[in-house]
Parts: structure tokens; C-alpha cells; sequence
């Protein structure tokens, strides 16, 4: 369903920010040439396939490369090299709330990013007090989402990403949004969704989640994978390794 075959992420850091057109003239004038910015690679040589159904977990420090394989896998990013199949409808969840106008209202944002996402207008109409219902926003509705707080913007992203059951999942650290009884009614939306065969791709600090859900588990480190295999001894691994 998912098959990452050597895939490499790379970027170029500049190591003058404030490098301009002017000072690029001046430098050519003078006959000096701009340093060579270095490469930084984010992933390199991933190789991952994920069968329909399969729930895996990412971990890792943070800058390991987990949000950065997602964002590959969702189509957000093109990899340098390697090539990524994905076969199935995907839903992503990644820095939730981040298609948001902040001018508009929670109502008016529920249609924009809905639309965004794919669905249409009449879906959303049918839909919109299921997303109110379960977001707990009844009483902001109508209020712009500038003045609502982060966690109350990522309910309603996380509402609106879950009106219906994705063929792919792909998560990244949001069932931590809102109090602690709406990370459980989150939690426990997601836990419906695999139980419907749902494809998951998971990214979370939490380790007990990542035990908790997943069939399996990817290390990574520096971009790159370390292990893959059981969440109960790959978790345990790392968090050794990391309280070192």
C-alpha cells in the first residue's frame, strides 16, 4: 500500500542568510564567487513498505526525519532521489489547522478546509454538525479563528480530517490536542478507524501510544533508519539509548 524505495531528502543550507542580489553583483565585480551552500540530507536511503492495514509508528529524536517522511509520503514533499508508491486515498494529518484563515470564522473554516481536502460542499453541509458535534465548538462557531487558542484550532482540524475513514492515516503528534477527555475521544476515533482497516502512519513522543497502537516500528536517526520491528523492543531499545 506504501513502498518507499531508497529515498533521499536533501537541502541546502545557506550559510549567509542575508546573501542578496546586490551583494551577489558587488562579489561578481570584484570576481568572488558565493560560497558553495552544504547539503543536508533529511532522509537518505529509506527503504519502508507497509501493507494495507498495517499500523507503524515512527520514532525518534527530534530532526530524525519523521515529520519529513510523512510530509514524502503525503505528496507535500518530493524526494530527492529514491521513488515512493502510494496506493489508496490518503488523509493527512500534519501540522493541523496550518490551512486555517485566521480571519474567517470556525464556519467558514470547516468549508474552506474541507474543500481543500477534497470534499464537496454538500458533503460538508451533511457532515457540518457531526464536525461542530464532535470538535465541542458549539459556542464558537461563529467566532474567528484568530481568537481561538492552538488547541482549540486543532480540534476542529482534527474534526474535519476525520469526517470519513481514509484508506491511508497519516498522523503526526495530534491526539495530544485539546484536554485530556478530548485526546481520548481522539484517540479512541483513530482506534475506530484501524479497526475499519485503515492504513496508519504514526508519529508520536508518546511511547506507551506508539506500543499501544502499532504493528510495528521505525527508528530513526539523522535521517535515517536504525531498526524496524516490534514496538515493545524497538520502544524499549530506544528509550535506553536515548536516557543514556
Amino acid at each position: 500500500m506504501i513502498k518507499l524505495e531508497n529515498v533521499g531528502i536533501k537541502f541546502n543550507l545557506g550559510i549567509e542568510r542575508n546573501y542578496s542580489f546586490k551583494q551577489l553583483f558587488v562579489d561578481l565585480l570584484k570576481g568572488k564567487r558565493k560560497k558553495k551552500q552544504p547539503e543536508f540530507w533529511a532522509l537518505k536511503n529509506i527503504d519502508l513498505d507497509i501493507k494495507k492495514g498495517e499500523v507503524v509508528g515512527l520514532i525518534g529524536t527530534n530532526g530524525a526525519g519523521k515529520s519529513t517522511l510523512l510530509k514524502v509520503v503525503a505528496g507535500v514533499m518530493k524526494p530527492t532521489e529514491g521513488k515512493v508508491s502510494v496506493s489508496g486515498g490518503i488523509s493527512p494529518m500534519i501540522e493541523l489547522g496550518a490551512g486555517f484563515d485566521m480571519d474567517l470564522t470556525a464556519r467558514e473554516n470547516i468549508f474552506l478546509n474541507a474543500s481543500v481536502l477534497g470534499y464537496s460542499e454538500d458533503f460538508v453541509k451533511s457532515k457540518f454538525n457531526e464536525i461542530v458535534e464532535f470538535s465541542e465548538l458549539h459556542d464558537f462557531i461563529d467566532v474567528p479563528v484568530r481568537n481561538f487558542s492552538s488547541g482549540m484550532v486543532a480540534r476542529l482540524a482534527f474534526s474535519i480530517a476525520t469526517i470519513v475513514e481514509p484508506e491511508i492515516l497519516i498522523v503526526d503528534e495530534i491526539l495530544g490536542v485539546g484536554d485530556v477527555a478530548f485526546q481520548a475521544k481522539s484517540e479512541a476515533k483513530m482506534m475506530d478507524m484501524i479497526k475499519g482497516g485503515t492504513t496508519v502512519l504514526y508519529v508520536s513522543h508518546n511511547i506507551e501510544s506508539i506500543k499501544k497502537i502499532c504493528d510495528r516500528v521505525v527508528w530513526l536517526d539523522h535521517g535515517k533508519i536504525i531498526k524496524i520491528g516490534d514496538p515493545v523492543t524497538i520502544c524499549d531499545e530506544y528509550r535506553n539509548k536515548i536516557m543514556k
